[in-house]
Order: C-alpha cells, then structure tokens, then sequence
C-alpha cells in the first residue's frame, strides 16, 4: 500500500469511499450516517490545497481505497475524516494513514491529532483506543474541539454517543 498526498482528480474516488464505508453503519441503526452525503468536492479541495488530505492505494491495483483529510486545530492535527473502502478493510490502511498523518503532525510541529467519532461503533471509538487515542474529558476539549462539537451537533450527528479523542504525535 502507497500512501501520497490527494490530487483534485482522487476527489470523487473519495466521495464513493465515503458513500461506500458509509453503509457499514446502517446494521448499527445509524441510516442517517448511511445515507449522508460524502463531504463536497469544494470542501475536499480545502483540504488538498493546504496539503492535508491523503490517499491510500492498493499495492495490485493502484486503486485508492481509503483517505484521510485534516487541519491543524489549537496546537493538534485534527483528523476530520479517515474512510477506508470496505473492500479494503482489516488490512491496516487506516493504521496507516494515522500514522503517515502523525508524522506530518510531527513535520508542522503540532504536538498530537485529536478527532471526533461515534463511541459505540467498533471502528469508531474502540478502534481507536487501540491505536493510543484516549478520550477527552469536557474540561479537556480546546475551543476548537468545542467548536467542532457544536457543528456536529447541528448536523445532528449527537443521536448516536459522540466523543473527541487525542494522542501524541510522536
């Protein structure tokens, strides 16, 4: 698996991970997850041009499989969204699309990447205590966890239990 950064013409190929992966949560009693749309392309962009946004390709195939997009938010990397095709999954390409966006983290001297994500999902939450994420207590969260919390909240996205999680960098 190569992991290299995101470029306009990968843009769609994320819109169908998305839509893809987002089915894995309808047995989970989340269709609204299921039958949201995948971020825009406009929004996409956002984040490819200011060199946050990265694909996973298959070894074989050369096909992208999986992305991960973020930004810097109060001193941390936060991970807005890491989505592995379903085809692709179990195999390690979010692990390491984490860790290729760790090291990034560490090249921007930010100190750690925080996300948000469901707590009851095993490849939310659980997941990612596996992968030295631990949650934040409310006294924890920056303003611009907060910030993002809100916004999530007025998507609707606080039905299902939400939490923000951070780990080092290093």
């Amino acid at each position: 698996m190569a992991i290299r950064p995101a470029t306009p013409a990968d843009l769609p190929l994320l819109q169908d991970i998305e839509r893809a992966a987002g089915e894995l949560f309808r047995p989970f009693g989340m269709p609204e997850i299921a039958d949201d749309e995948p971020p825009a392309l406009d929004e996409l962009e956002r984040f490819l041009q200011a060199g946050h946004a990265w694909v996973a390709e298959d070894d074989v195939t050369g096909r992208v499989v999986a992305y991960l997009i973020g930004e810097p938010v109060d001193g941390a990397f936060h991970i807005e969204q890491v989505t592995v095709h379903p085809d692709a999954g179990r195999r390690g390409v979010g692990r390491a699309l984490i860790a290729y966006a760790a090291e990034r983290a560490r090249d921007e001297d930010l100190a750690a990447l925080t996300l948000t994500t469901f707590t009851e999902v095993p490849w939310n939450a659980p997941y990612y205590e596996r992968l030295g994420f631990r949650v934040l207590a409310g006294p924890e969260l920056t303003p611009g966890l907060r910030k993002i919390r809100a916004i999530e909240a007025e998507h609707g996205l606080d039905r299902w239990p939400r939490v923000c999680m951070r780990r080092n960098s290093d």
